[in-house]
This record gives C-alpha cells, structure tokens and sequence, in this order.
C-alpha cells in the first residue's frame, strides 16, 4: 500500500473478527518496522511483550484491562504490551536528565516506534487499537517486565470486524503556527 493511504486508512478498531489468527511473521514485520523509528541518540529503549496464545491473552484481557478496554479488543488475537527503558532516552552517560523532559523522551520515542508498528500493522492488513488504560503492575508481574522499564500501552492487533469513517480533524489553521 502506498504510504499516505496506510495513514489515511489506519483506524483504532474496536471489533475484531473472532477466531482469525494473526501468523508470527507478520508480527515480526511490525516489530521490524517499530525498530526502525528514530530515537534520541539511537538510544533503541522500545520494549515490546507479544501475547498470541489464547490463554495469555485472555490473562491480560481479564486482569490487566478495564472493562471497556476488554470489550474492545475482544476477538483480537494478539496483544502488544509496549515500554521503554527508563533513564536512557533524554539522559546523559551520567544519568542525568538533559532537559526538563526526563523520561518523557521515552515515552516520545516509544510512540514513534509504536505508530511504525500501527502503520505496518495496515500495510500488513490488520487492524490495531491502541489502550493506554492498563494495570501496569500486573502486566509487570504476568509478563516478568523487569523494574528499570515504563509500562506505556497495550496494542490489540487483528482483523476488524467494522471499517469506521475518519473521524473529523481539526482545520490545519487550528493546529499548526506559521512564521
């Protein structure tokens, strides 16, 4: 798919077709594509945790998520749970922070890596839906992510079972200052 429709065509789906799994290859070509987004000194601090067999999913569905989050990605096959090495992204050798920002340079290059993957994810023929509404600690404690990483999301990635219209966007005037 050509570049600009992946971005015009990419939605959060909110419904999956149930029982349609999603092969590891296609998996890896979005963790591949979540790789090669920049970060602050190819600091590379994006960690990703892929739940595909049907009980780990159903794990984090059922404890990790709220409510609506577990409605939401119902049917999804595989669960994405993204983080970021803490006090590297923003961060001298010292260990300390270069500007006001801290970690949330972290949390800055994780999203790059996680719109690649999401892009991919269309390009690819499936469907995401990005959840930052998440019991952080116990998807700490389930998946073993150790201390020094910032639990951020969780991405559901199948095959939708609805095709939303582009919600509507701001006029470029209201978002952008020209000089």
């Amino acid at each position: 798919m050509e570049l600009n429709q992946v971005i015009m065509e990419r939605r959060s789906l909110r419904a999956y077709k149930e029982g349609q799994k999603v092969e590891k290859e296609l998996i890896e070509e979005m963790l591949r594509a979540a790789q090669a987004a920049p970060s602050w000194k190819n600091s590379q601090t994006a960690r990703y945790y892929v739940a595909m067999s049907e009980e780990m999913v159903e794990s984090i569905r059922e404890t990790c998520l709220p409510e609506f989050n577990r409605n939401n990605c119902a049917g999804a096959p595989v669960l994405i749970v993204t983080a970021f090495v803490k006090s590297r992204s923003g961060f001298d050798r010292e260990g300390n922070a270069v500007n006001e920002l801290g970690d949330g340079w972290g949390c800055y290059d994780l999203g790059l890596a996680n719109e690649n993957l999401v892009l991919k994810a269309k390009d690819l023929g499936l469907d995401t839906l990005i959840m930052g509404l998440r019991d952080g600690e116990g998807l700490r404690k389930l998946l073993h992510i150790p201390e020094n990483q910032e639990i951020v999301s969780v991405i559901a990635v199948g095959r939708g079972a609805a095709e939303p219209e582009m919600p509507k966007r701001r006029e470029l005037e209201q978002i952008a200052v020209f000089y």
